[in-house]
């Protein structure tokens, strides 16, 4: 089987990574990839914006099946432009990644299949906007409705800074047509918990559920991040929770995406917070996580390319979905000046790592034979023991094997887990 992986991060190193172990795999293909998916298949300067080069490339490299990793090629609608050419895509269709690329479109459609949320309002007038801020009586978050590249969500701490992000958005334009639309929702407290999900349109399989760390400094501190980290399972995340999230946020939305005619085929992921009133829906993305795939993915036992073909062919009920005992801890390797100017351009080096750890390359670049920093989050290094307490020992005590000027990381990554099993 010849399958393309579409992205260059860490999360599509972990996917290049896991469908490289598959028996069933020929070739591997990662358009546009990075220095690390090179040892995993062959790195392709395809554009990956341009559905028909991404269809053409399929049809001349006889491509079975298609792995989409960021959520922009599925906004864009990718996954019809393969199928309509009758390629396999692992990734729904430009209707159903609505649920991530319009924050309005997902709070409504929360709305109309009774899947528990925050309070919100939407709004593409600014006086309106201001009307409703002065008449809300709880903490708010402001949301860019489109894809803003995880910038659109603030969370204004003054009325004076609420009025000023409100006129950012919808009168100076600062995140452009992504911030044609505002949502203003209730702002919930208590631990947050990443669910994905596997999904062929009908039925649910859950992953395992994961925590992210988004704050840039130890004790969660400093400006909010794409991901510092992440931990799987997480204990804080019962079974009778895995339970309720699967009756009342994952089937309904995938029951309530069928019956208004956009079955979503894909990794579903729900953002849950578990609030002081129960679990509530943050947000839904329509593609695996990232960070969270690089924990998730260590722990599946199950070949991710028949997972994969089984959602596409509408099978997932006949898979049966295993996963490793123990747990994963990534920790990620950020450059200098990440989140708001990372450094770019410094040379990596790189020492060998034990057993049950693996270096995902996120932002980095082949230079001879050099590898270069090439983005904000340079790596997730990531480890799995039989427990959550010996892989975060095991990733402290080799991040010393990679490294390059500025790097930057957080000491504290899967705190709370520890703390729990104390």
């Amino acid at each position: 089987m010849n399958v393309l992986i579409i992205g260059s991060g860490g999360r599509e190193h972990a996917l290049a990574w896991k469908v490289a172990q598959s028996p069933r795999l020929s070739k591997l293909y990662i358009a546009p990839g990075n220095a690390g998916t090179i040892s995993c298949g062959e790195n392709v300067p395809l554009d990956v914006g341009n559905n028909s080069d991404v269809v053409h490339f399929c049809k001349e490299k006889q491509i079975n099946l298609v792995l989409v990793g960021p959520e922009v090629p599925l906004a864009n609608g990718v996954a019809d432009s393969l199928s309509a050419a009758g390629i396999r895509c692992f990734g729904p269709s430009q209707a159903a990644a609505q649920i991530e690329a319009s924050k309005s479109f997902a709070k409504d459609f929360m709305a109309r299949h009774n899947i528990p949320t925050a309070k919100y309002a939407t709004f593409s007038n600014y006086d309106e906007a201001i009307r409703n801020l002065e008449s809300v009586d709880y903490p708010i978050v402001i949301k860019a409705s489109g894809l803003a590249a995880g910038k659109g969500v603030i969370l204004p701490e003054t009325d004076e800074e609420a009025k000023s992000t409100l006129e950012d958005i919808l009168v100076k334009k600062v995140f452009g047509e992504a911030g044609a639309e505002v949502v203003i929702e209730e702002r919930m407290t208590g631990q947050e918990v990443s669910l994905m999900a596997f999904t062929d349109g009908m039925s649910v399989v859950p992953m395992l559920p994961a925590q992210d760390h988004k704050r840039i400094f130890d004790g969660d501190q400093g400006a909010n991040t794409g991901g510092m980290g992440a931990y799987a399972p997480a204990p804080v995340f019962t079974a009778e929770m895995m339970t309720e999230s699967v009756e009342n946020v994952l089937k309904p939305a995938v029951n309530g995406m069928k019956s208004e005619g956009n079955p979503f085929v894909g990794v579903l992921y729900a953002g849950l917070m578990l609030t002081p009133n129960g679990m509530r829906v943050l947000e839904f993305n329509c593609r695996f996580g990232d960070p969270e795939t690089q924990v998730v993915l260590p722990l599946l036992e199950t070949d991710l390319v028949d997972i994969s073909e089984a959602c596409v062919d509408g099978r997932l009920n006949e898979v049966n979905v295993q996963w490793k005992n123990g747990a994963a801890v990534c920790v990620v390797l950020a450059s200098k000046g990440y989140p708001e100017k990372p450094e770019k351009g410094q040379v990596v080096s790189f020492g060998d790592l034990p057993e049950g750890m693996i270096c995902f390359h996120a932002g980095t670049k082949q230079n001879g034979t050099d590898v270069l920093t090439s983005g904000g989050r340079v790596f997730g290094l990531t480890a799995w023991a039989d427990d959550i307490g010996s892989a975060v020992k095991t990733v402290y005590s080799n991040v010393d094997k990679v490294s390059f000027d500025g790097m930057q990381y957080r000491s504290d990554i899967a705190h709370r887990a520890l703390e729990i099993s104390k």
